[in-house]
């Protein structure tokens, strides 16, 4: 197929992401899967599930509020009820809805009062839609719901079920379009490590780095930064998933995880540096690191299950850790689409026993992790690719196959050099 980068505009004089192709794929997807399950329809609570269904898309602010939702009866289009004037601007901008964009609201996290019986009234609008297609004795798919409004579902007669799954199962093939998304979004963070690692140096906090980076990429269009993560020095060991104001130090190890969605289509992307020298544990651990997800790169191809790439991973205790549990995530993979978690997961935890099948077109991060023999550096790289009918094609393309020199490379007879790739990037020769 072959990856496509485009400007973040839309054009006349050029085809490029297809938006109404976008559109009425996703819909196409999660109508079929919803066909061969055995939910008469679905309820979709969760922004991204809303997003897929809909199309619809009104602010990152809106995302922990449970208080917008969506309904998709079998064999039908959506129905989208949305915060207030959201669902007016959505009969003047989104014509795809048609004459089904509704004003409606549930408990916001339970900030209405109980009394005032928005749980009731989400579970009526869904009852009356239900009953009008005739389905109202058929199980109703749940993503993410307020008890409140279960137990209003249930007093309306209505059987509530998972309907996770019905919605992992049509967000793991990803489209044309959804690709060539994820791919622009993965260019956006190359850009920013660009940035970063020609600004890195000692003196530097981790959360300037976040700043940093989060600059770059508002500033080429992201839609939503999730989040950076920026781990350094002896915060390297264990892994803390979370950035603080620390100090980079001359011979730091500092590793980042950038995610962030370019129209909806998120990244997660980790790369590690260190700062100004490094040592040859530190250079070991990264070769260990870049080792191990080579090897499970090397795997991807259709057909191929989770439990086999997993395989060429270490077991937990084998890089100081009790057992998988207490190392979930460490050396991981997961989907990347509208969430930078869906199917398939990648973990010795879960996937010996419980594995999934690798398919064309799955867009997933394979990500691994390796303790320095210093006891307290750490190497954490991942790769962010698409699986094609030959194997798997990498999206995220800022160097990463051996250790990378930030600020500046101290010489003692010569002084500081600068910090250019061709002079300090290949480490272990």
């Amino acid at each position: 197929m072959g990856l496509k980068t485009f400007g973040t505009m839309q054009v006349d004089w050029e085809q490029r992401v297809d938006l109404d192709r976008l559109r009425t794929q996703r819909l196409e997807r999660v109508g079929r899967v919803l066909r061969t399950s055995e939910l008469g329809a679905l309820l979709c609570f969760d922004m991204n599930n809303i997003r897929y269904i809909t199309a619809t898309h009104i602010g990152t602010w809106a995302m922990d509020k449970l208080a917008r939702f969506c309904l998709l009866p079998r064999g039908e289009q959506p129905i989208m009820w949305d915060f207030g004037s959201a669902a007016r601007h959505h009969d003047i901008y989104c014509p795809w809805l048609g004459d089904r964009s509704r004003a409606g609201i549930s408990t916001m996290r339970g900030a209405m009062s109980p009394g005032s019986g928005r749980a009731e009234d989400v579970a009526r609008k869904v009852r009356i839609e239900l009953e009008e297609r005739g389905l109202r004795d058929e199980p109703l798919g749940v993503d993410v719901v307020e008890p409140p409004v279960l137990r209003a579902l249930e007093a309306e007669g209505i059987e509530v079920v998972d309907g996770q799954q019905v919605m992992q199962q049509a967000r793991v093939i990803k489209t044309e379009d959804e690709i060539t998304l994820l791919n622009m979004a993965c260019m956006m963070v190359d850009a920013a490590y660009e940035e970063l690692y020609a600004r890195m140096r000692p003196g530097m906090r981790e959360n300037e780095c976040v700043a940093l980076v989060s600059k770059v990429l508002y500033d080429l269009g992201s839609e939503h930064v999730e989040g950076v993560n920026a781990i350094s020095g002896e915060r390297c060991s264990p892994h803390p998933h979370v950035y603080t104001d620390r100090v980079l130090r001359p011979g730091d190890p500092a590793y980042f995880d950038i995610l962030h969605s370019y129209m909806g289509y998120r990244t997660c992307y980790y790369r590690t540096f260190v700062v100004g020298s490094a040592s040859q544990a530190q250079v070991d651990a990264y070769k260990r690191c870049r080792e191990m997800l080579d090897a499970a790169i090397d795997l991807i191809k259709p057909g191929v299950t989770t439990a086999e790439v997993v395989q060429v991973w270490p077991e937990a205790t084998k890089f100081g850790f009790p057992n998988e549990e207490a190392a979930f995530a460490l050396q991981f993979g997961h989907g990347v689409g509208l969430s930078i978690w869906e199917k398939p997961i990648f973990s010795r935890l879960v996937s010996l026993e419980h594995p999934e099948t690798i398919e064309e077109n799955m867009v997933f991060a394979l990500e691994t992790f390796w303790p320095a023999s210093d006891g307290w550096s750490a190497a954490r790289i991942e790769e962010q690719l698409v699986v094609t009918a030959e194997g798997a094609e990498v999206m995220t393309r800022f160097p990463a196959e051996t250790l990378m020199v930030a600020g500046h490379r101290y010489h003692a007879a010569t002084g500081p050099l600068p910090a250019t790739r061709e002079t300090q990037s290949h480490l272990n020769r």
